[in-house]
């Protein structure tokens, strides 16, 4: 065979490869199509193409005719169906059951389904699920002993054209109006989460092919990128949102832009349905005097008393000079140790509350007195008697401490 011969091989399958990447992807956007070369801008053309494919779900493999069709989508006008019908069979969403002259059944595309399905679901969070989902396929790929070099290349490349993609897009939501950006805030859901999925996949396919180390060099900046512009941009919707932190409540900018161009019905019609205070009457300015003598007068405060003129002395320094209550301390005492150096308090204390009261007390006092040679030393344990009474108890000591 011959170069030439070759060479025009090659650029056969080539253009067949082509073809069938543009088939899917015309069947796959199909419900978005205006026409063969345009994207709807009209919500409703999507509905009617969602109806159709609802409809061709449930007939089975017998398909849908014109008529039926046509019965679905009776609620929209004759015009508006027969242009979505013509463009959903032109670029292959819906096909002739068999390929047949005078052909009156009809199958919808499973790709045609799958995605409006897809398209849904980027309205939602903006691609967030659809990332999630991309970075779980490529860590099982990673996992598949069948998963070859040039398909992680492939994998990790595609990655990180995305995250460089988001990272732009994020900047300039960044640098753009707060409005924007609250329009925009789900694509900063789940950043963390995603960034540990990459990163775990970068990990995976850099320990099983070292020689992609280039590659996963270029996908873990693109990670780092991202990260960072995600940071910033919900640093910048967390201070719009001010100290309440609710980003339903419109920005200061928003208001003002409003306040200059609203007219002044729009303006009025924001305080609808507010009610205000009436007017306060008119008072002749004698009444209002007149009131004010008349008016009952406050009691002056009282004075405080005078304070006496000599000198506070302050407080004594004689701390034992009561000798009865310090005595009846020392004798309470001795009974209690009875010639021992310590005894355990739970013990002192094991009988009704109200005694074992009196005797706690008088015991805090023999510790507290300067005079006394006595002291009271509790533990940091808590002990638990469900059946004892009391029903918890702290370890202590009462001690004598000199003569």
């Amino acid at each position: 065979m011959s170069p030439t011969t070759e060479n025009a091989a090659a650029s056969l399958d080539d253009a067949l490869v082509g073809e069938a990447v543009l088939g899917v992807y015309r069947q796959m956007f199909a419900a978005l199509a205006r026409d063969s070369g345009a994207v709807v801008d009209d919500p409703e053309l999507v509905d009617v193409a969602e109806t159709l494919l609802a409809a061709f779900a449930d007939a089975g493999e017998e398909g849908l005719s014109r008529e039926q069709m046509r019965h679905v989508c009776r609620r929209y006008p004759p015009e508006v169906f027969e242009n979505r019908l013509r463009v959903l069979k032109g670029l292959g969403a819906v096909r002739e059951v068999f390929p047949k002259p005078n052909q009156l059944r009809y199958r919808a595309s499973f790709t045609s389904v799958v995605g409006l399905m897809f398209v849904r679901r980027m309205m939602l969070d903006g691609g967030q699920s659809e990332m999630h989902r991309l970075l779980a396929l490529e860590q099982l790929n990673a996992a598949d002993p069948r998963m070859t070099p040039e398909q992680a290349r492939d994998g990790a490349e595609g990655l990180a054209r995305a995250f460089r993609l988001w990272s732009v897009e994020l900047v300039t939501l960044t640098n753009g109006t707060i409005e924007e950006l609250r329009e925009q805030a789900p694509k900063l859901w789940g950043t963390e989460e995603i960034l540990l999925r990459a990163e775990r996949l970068h990990g995976a396919i850099l320990r099983r092919w070292p020689q992609l180390d280039r590659t996963c060099t270029d996908l873990r900046a693109a990670i780092y990128a991202y990260g960072d512009a995600s940071r910033r941009a919900a640093a910048r919707l967390s201070d719009s949102a001010g100290t309440t932190r609710n980003l339903t409540l419109l920005p200061p900018e928003t208001w003002r832009t409003f306040a200059r161009t609203a007219t002044r019905d729009e303006l009025a019609a924001v305080l609808d349905g507010f009610v205000f205070d009436a007017a306060a009457p008119w008072h002749e300015p004698s009444a209002v005097v007149a009131a004010v003598e008349d008016a009952p007068r406050a009691a002056p405060p009282r004075p405080a008393p005078p304070r006496p003129s000599v000198p506070d002395p302050g407080l004594s320094d004689d701390t034992g000079s009561d000798t009865a209550a310090t005595d009846r301390l020392r004798d309470i005492a001795e009974e209690i140790l009875r010639g021992r150096d310590r005894v355990a308090v739970e013990d002192v204390l094991a009988r009704d509350w109200a005694a074992a009261r009196r005797i706690l007390a008088d015991l805090s006092s023999a510790h507290l007195h300067p005079g006394l040679p006595y002291r009271l030393v509790w533990s940091d344990g808590l002990d638990v008697r469900a059946e004892g009474s009391p029903t918890w108890v702290t370890p202590g000591w009462f001690e004598r401490t000199g003569p």
